[in-house]
């Protein structure tokens, strides 16, 4: 066989993106990193900031030179300067924060998992689709050079008829019934925070759109999930994937197909090196490309500001058909190892 070769990515840098003003909802860690990204690494603007208390709101818009703080997400829907709201609250609130900011006539980029549940990702999406506005799932691993990279690879056929998927991710909480991770009432457990990583990773490697999910595991003595292990078929194609709250684990990924592989180093989510490896074993590597760790979630951004300047309907990289699938697996896979949230089936 020939020496394997990696395509280009075909990416565009963060910073090329148009210009857009954006709303922070929430100022926990992962709203500060997206300040910080957007600040960095692009041209948007973060032009105000809600959250539950206004002394919070005041902290965060003074850290990060944020010229607008709400108390509440109400407050801040009524500025009609905002063109998305980014949706940082808890998994539990996502799906009544992106209803808002949609009503209020925003485009929305929402945190993942996207919702609690796919119920409420569908009301999400069509809410969306109806008012002509985006809502993009904030699975910024989608996003990356790096997947384009193995995107192309897939639409290509290089690694021949994909028949394997392996990917991981676990990190090692202590238990705490007070933390996020372990409260039902906030839709915690390792599925929706960490498990969503392995399971979109793999809904993206395997061939067509049908799949079927099995999975078992255990939980926490709060009601959530705290280590699940799922099966995921798509023909003659299989993903195994795994998640915990209890263990660090490799944080691995891999796609193996009849002529290749591609293996991706931990984190596998993050930017990180990507090796193309021959049935004969030759090599060739990408190396997660120029902006590292958290930073690069400026992709996300970047695309979804691309997407609405263009007038787009949807993500071509993420679409909503894609985003509604993972939330209809990770129910699947909550329903087989029995967590059930305050307040399902109410709806």
């Amino acid at each position: 066989m020939s020496t394997p070769s990696l395509p280009a990515p075909r990416t565009p840098e963060p910073s090329e993106a148009p210009t857009l003003r954006w709303g922070i909802s929430s100022t926990g860690g992962i709203a500060a990193s997206m300040a910080d990204t957007l600040r960095r690494h692009t041209r948007q603007e973060v032009v105000a900031v809600s959250s539950r208390s206004q002394a919070s709101a005041d902290r965060f818009a003074a850290a990060w030179e944020i010229p607008r703080a709400h108390e509440g997400l109400d407050a801040m829907l009524a500025d009609d300067s905002i063109d998305i709201v980014y949706i940082a609250s808890p998994h539990s609130q996502h799906h009544a924060d992106a209803m808002a900011a949609l009503r209020a006539g925003k485009h929305v980029l929402v945190e993942k998992a996207f919702t609690r549940d796919a119920a409420q990702a569908r009301e999400v999406l069509d809410t969306a689709r109806a008012a002509n506005l985006i809502a993009l799932e904030a699975m910024w691993t989608r996003f990356l050079p790096g997947s384009d990279v193995i995107r192309q690879l897939l639409e290509d056929g290089a690694l021949g008829e994909v028949r394997t998927v392996l990917a991981d991710h676990g990190q090692w909480f202590a238990p705490d019934p007070t933390h996020r991770l372990y409260a039902p009432e906030l839709a915690g457990g390792a599925l929706l925070d960490l498990g969503v990583y392995p399971l979109s990773f793999a809904d993206f490697a395997l061939p067509g759109v049908e799949r079927e999910l099995t999975a078992s595991g255990d939980l926490t003595d709060t009601g959530v999930d705290r280590q699940v292990t799922m099966t995921l078929r798509s023909g003659a194609a299989y993903a195994a994937l795994s998640t915990t709250l209890a263990a660090r684990t490799p944080t691995t990924a891999s796609i193996s197909g009849t002529l290749a592989r591609v293996e991706l180093e931990p984190d596998f989510y993050l930017p990180t090196r990507i090796t193309l490896i021959s049935r004969d074993g030759e090599r060739a590597s990408y190396d997660g490309g120029r902006i590292r760790g958290h930073q690069a979630m400026a992709y996300e951004a970047a695309h979804l500001a691309h997407l609405v300047a263009d007038g787009a309907s949807e993500s071509p990289l993420l679409p909503p058909s894609a985003t509604l699938r993972v939330m209809t697996l990770l129910d699947r896979a909550r329903a087989d190892v029995g967590v059930v949230y305050p307040g399902e089936g109410d709806r």
